[in-house]
């Protein structure tokens, strides 16, 4: 039987809100969710296998267990679902934060319990933000599926019958013909480039030195714009003061008015949330949703 690791956090925390968050990007084979569960494949250090993530109902805390394949990278692997589910937030920090905000001190008051959901693989994180430019979040995950049929590799384990599959590789994909997958040509050269730097060791994939330097060493790259970048940095890394100003539901939030914002002014008006941007972002996202 799996060892079950505890991951404590600061409560508020929403499992409804990565249960949302997940539901709408779910990868079949790659990952499994239900409505209290949420596990997927992964590959760590040359490792393949799974984790699989549950929240305790009577004390804040997710239940980890990991398949014996990779129970070798707990400490790792447990630190990045730290992340993912961004356990490490103190939720009052940023109710005291935005307090003072006109439009966001009541949003984050009375949501407090709103974090950052993040992905347990940056690359992966890194080729669905290319692959989601300019599409619904329902294409985005039609293209991303093709992709993983065509080039993950296969996992097999009796005790995870549904998970079948690993995400693609930076060198699968940088190798791979990708054609009738559905991607324009251009966005299509950006994820193969993309993958082309990490699997030759011409882009590392952290954000060590602060999110700003990693979104200008990503805006190098061809096809990838402030937007991709920014996102990446956000939902790839949890990057607290990340913020992809230019996206519609930012710029389109309810608390807006029916104008909205342009860039510039939503730019402008971030300035005063830093360095917690990233939160005001999913915050204004949720208003979105909510349409109020």
């Amino acid at each position: 039987m799996s060892r079950l690791i505890h991951l404590p956090y600061q409560p508020p925390w929403d499992w409804g809100q990565f249960q949302q968050h997940f539901a709408l990007r779910l990868l079949p084979g790659v990952e499994k969710l239900d409505e209290t569960a949420y596990s997927r494949t992964l590959h760590v250090n040359g490792n393949p296998g799974w984790l699989a993530v549950q929240p305790l109902a009577e004390r804040p805390a997710l239940i980890l267990r990991l398949s014996d394949s990779v129970r070798a990278e707990e400490l790792v692997i447990s630190a990045r679902v730290r992340k993912m589910f961004d356990l490490d937030r103190d939720p009052a920090e940023l109710v005291r934060h935005f307090s003072a905000d006109p439009a966001l001190g009541a949003q984050v008051a009375a949501h407090p319990g709103l974090r950052l959901p993040a992905a347990f693989d940056p690359f992966e994180q890194a080729v669905r933000a290319i692959i989601g430019q300019q599409v619904s979040v329902k294409a985005a995950v039609t293209i991303t599926r093709r992709l993983v049929d065509r080039l993950g590799e296969p996992l097999s384990d009796p005790q995870m019958p549904l998970l079948t599959r690993l995400f693609p590789t930076a060198q699968a994909i940088a190798g791979a013909t990708l054609d009738k997958i559905g991607m324009p040509a251009k966005r299509l050269a950006a994820l193969q480039g993309l993958a082309a730097a990490v699997a030759d060791g011409a882009l590392e994939l952290h954000a060590d030195e602060g999110h700003e330097a990693f979104v200008r060493r990503l805006c190098e790259l061809p096809g990838i714009g402030p937007w991709t970048a920014e996102y990446i940095a956000l939902r790839g890394f949890g990057e607290a003061d990340a913020f992809p100003a230019s996206d519609l539901g930012l710029i389109k939030a309810p608390l807006w008015g029916p104008r909205g914002l342009s860039v510039r002014e939503l730019t402008s008006r971030a300035e005063s949330w830093r360095p917690y941007r990233g939160y005001a972002a999913i915050h204004l996202w949720h208003a979105y949703a909510r349409g109020g």
